[in-house]
């Protein structure tokens, strides 16, 4: 059901805490060390699902944006590149003879930048995808890319990669707002890209931004939000920047005086919030839009919308394994991640032609907790008596703790419950990490240890 979300000052300000984003039920934080390739071999076994979505990680950029949080490495050294591919290509031929029984759906290069990587570079990274996985004709083939330093004919040999699907990272338009975050573009070269994309076939376009930046304001993010819909993206995330300079070393570089208030902030998110749904885009939950056309927006009015570390997705039913340094894989029931490290990455693939090193197998009732996040997340309601079926129990009884600590959301009128539902209200779906929060096992014990970014 799709739920327009409504504004209310005063819940705003009482709930707008810190929580994770639920790409995963354990989260990520949650990983732990002591797993292995064996573990992959065993969590393929337990798998019932026999499709594949492949996550690649490049972790190479050009030039640092002090905003970002992501694994990456800064260089100009192209040949840092072949070195990576010489090991994750020797990665994809190792762990593909798990695979054999499987058919890849999707197919997502992240980074990093993984534009980074030269025509030839990415030829011969999909080339061997192909040589050793089956991968559907009609399978999802997307990439990030940074359009400030895609190469002229790099769209085209995408294209002729066979990738359908592209996410450009713009950020802001804001010629202030660029210079002090070090990713300094211009909307013309923006939308230069964007028409060759639309020119060369690419059947979905989507578009990051990112809010709670330096000098950014109210009405110089409006400005933003306007361009961008003039340039009419398929989808577009709008993220809520986390400024975590103790994790986080470019962020250092940022003023924080600089940087709009909490009050400006909420302001920047209420306006392109309605600026967003004002032009048609469907508000899927947090801080993802889609056109009432799209894949996406479809699937979550037709119940069909799932989660997992690749975000929002319309491939539930496939297992993600992730490949590339600090890559995250969930198959069967386990979650499990490479190393982090470029260096450490390299020693244990050259060793054991796997680098995992952390994970958790998930028990029967992280699956249970997973699905009703997963729902929450998704569609905003859940059936209790399907899901007291589906796994045999009591969901009142099983969930009481749950169900207490939503009291304080139901009273509030975030939420609405009766004996076969759990709902959440136009009012509740800006509340959505907190809600799914109450069902989490994990999260007191990780919020001792950690720090999320504000849900809104």
């Amino acid at each position: 059901m799709i739920k327009l979300p409504f504004w209310e000052d005063s819940l705003i300000k009482k709930y707008n805490i810190s929580g994770p984003r639920y790409t995963s039920y354990p989260t990520a934080l949650s990983l732990t060390s002591g797993y292995d390739q064996q573990a992959l071999s065993e969590a393929v076994k337990s798998s019932t699902s026999r499709a594949l979505s492949l996550y690649i990680h490049i972790p190479f950029c050009h030039q640092l944006c002090y905003y970002c949080g992501c694994n990456k490495i800064i260089t100009r050294h192209q040949s840092k590149a072949d070195v990576y591919l010489d090991h994750l290509c020797a990665e994809i031929e190792s762990q593909a003879a798990l695979f054999k029984a499987y058919r890849v759906e999707q197919l997502h290069l992240g980074g990093g930048t993984p534009t980074f990587l030269t025509e030839a570079q990415m030829t011969r990274l999909i080339n061997t995808i192909e040589q050793h996985f089956t991968i559907s004709d009609q399978a999802q083939r997307s990439i990030e890319i940074d359009p400030r330093s895609l190469a002229d004919n790099m769209l085209v040999t995408l294209r002729d990669l066979r990738f359908n699907r592209v996410s450009f990272g713009v950020q802001d338009f804001n010629d202030q707002v660029q210079a002090a975050v070090n990713r300094p573009q211009q909307i013309d070269e923006v939308l230069n890209i964007l028409h060759q994309a639309r020119t060369l076939g690419f059947k979905s376009i989507n578009m990051d931004m990112i809010y709670g930046l330096p000098h950014q304001s109210p009405e110089s993010y409006r400005e933003t939000i306007a361009q961008l819909i003039n340039l009419s993206p398929d989808r577009v995330s709008l993220f809520n920047y986390a400024h975590l300079p103790d994790r986080f070393a470019a962020q250092r570089k940022l003023k924080e005086q600089d940087m709009p208030s909490a009050e400006q902030k909420l302001q920047i998110f209420k306006n392109a919030l309605a600026q967003m749904t004002e032009a048609g885009y469907q508000y899927i939950g947090m801080d993802h839009f889609a056109k009432h056309d799209d894949e996406l927006a479809i699937a979550q009015r037709e119940n069909q919308l799932h989660r997992n570390f690749q975000g929002y997705t319309t491939h539930g039913n496939c297992d993600l394994l992730g490949l590339g340094v600090s890559s995250i894989s969930q198959i069967g029931n386990a979650i499990l991640q490479n190393e982090k490290d470029l260096k450490t990455y390299y020693a244990t693939i050259t060793d054991q032609r796997s680098a995992i090193c952390k994970g958790v197998t998930l028990t029967q009732d992280d699956v249970l907790r997973a699905h009703v996040i997963k729902q929450l997340i998704c569609h905003f309601e859940l059936d209790k008596l399907a899901i007291s079926s589906a796994f045999n129990i009591d969901f009142d009884a099983y969930f009481a703790d749950s169900l207490q600590s939503l009291q304080p959301l139901i009273d509030d009128g975030l939420v609405v419950s009766d004996n076969n539902t759990i709902a959440v209200t136009a009012r509740g779906t800006l509340f959505i990490r907190i809600i799914c929060m109450s069902f989490d096992a994990y999260l007191q014990q990780q919020i001792k240890n950690t720090r999320f970014s504000r849900v809104i």
